[in-house]
């Protein structure tokens, strides 16, 4: 099974602070790095690193031109990235000294997809391949019934969440793959041990896939079955990123056709390994590291 990535760029301005800063509040940064990120880039460059055959579609401004060099010199093949008259996406990102971080997003040229596009990235794809997408980009709408249409298998990471989020039509995808944020936005619920069954109900011919942070991960099958792996303890250095680390490696295991015990093992292993180091892409670990990592050495 192919994999086609249809998501976000972005070019990503990170400071390291020690609390975030408030209104009305100028701080000086302990220091700043400039990153290639966006969801749709991470996840893609999560699954070439673990291994995975990646095929990538987006837009991209004049300045972000040297964004494809990092993709294809990981092996994602970049020949369905358009070109916008808009600036590539930007994302400030502030993190704190405990890992945590808040970021502000101008998403430039990943709102510049139209209904167009979207047939010229899914040209040629169709049942037996997966295509995946986030909440990133515009006409996700035609994106998610095109895909249906054509019958490709559909992960969605509904991530962020926005107000058009709520209209899409989630329970096209196959997979359901989120946080309990925004598991919490999907359910309209505060409750964290009543998401998933929420979200089971709601969603009933989806495999579902929701983090829970320190907490672990949590399945639900749509035969009915379930799943919990827990978390591991590491030291958390920066949390951008994890997710889409996660999510990579999940479904590199997936389509190599082994079990979703295994992906999840998988995906938790390289997640961890993901947050106990800087940045966005530079935090994403290799298939070779996720096989030997050793939870205990951090």
């Amino acid at each position: 099974m192919r994999v086609l990535i249809i998501g976000s760029i972005n070019i990503d301005d990170v400071f390291a602070v020690g609390q975030f800063v408030r209104p009305g509040e100028t701080i000086s940064c302990r220091s700043y790095a400039r990153h290639v990120g966006g969801k749709g880039d991470n996840q893609a460059m999560a699954l070439a690193r673990a291994g995975a055959e990646v095929y990538f579609a987006g837009k991209i401004g004049e300045d972000g031109r040297f964004i494809l060099d990092a993709l294809a010199g990981a092996g994602v093949d970049t020949s369905r990235v358009a070109v916008s008259g808009i600036p590539t996406g930007r994302a400030i990102i502030q993190v704190q000294d405990d890992g945590q971080n808040c970021i502000l997003l101008a998403p430039g040229a990943n709102k510049d997809i139209r209904p167009a596009d979207i047939d010229s990235f899914l040209e040629g794809w169709g049942s037996g391949d997966m295509v995946v997408f986030q909440n990133e980009i515009s006409s996700m709408d035609y994106a998610l019934a095109e895909a249906g249409r054509r019958g490709l298998t559909i992960v969605l990471n509904p991530s962020p969440v926005t107000e058009s989020l709520l209209s899409l039509p989630v329970g096209r995808a196959d997979w359901l793959i989120l946080n309990e944020t925004e598991g919490q936005a999907l359910t309209d619920s505060s409750d964290v041990e009543s998401i998933a069954g929420l979200l089971r109900g709601k969603f009933p011919a989806t495999e579902i896939v929701l983090t829970l942070g320190d907490q672990g991960v949590r399945y639900e099958g749509r035969n009915g079955s379930s799943l919990q792996v827990p978390a591991l303890k590491v030291k958390v250095v920066d949390t951008t990123a994890a997710g889409d680390c996660f999510t990579g490696f999940f479904l590199a295991d997936i389509l190599e056709g082994k079990d979703v015990l295994t992906a999840l093992t998988t995906a938790t292993r390289a997640a961890a390994i993901c947050v106990g180091r800087p940045g966005a892409q530079p935090s994403i670990p290799t298939r070779a590291e996720v096989e030997t990592f050793d939870p205990e050495d951090r």
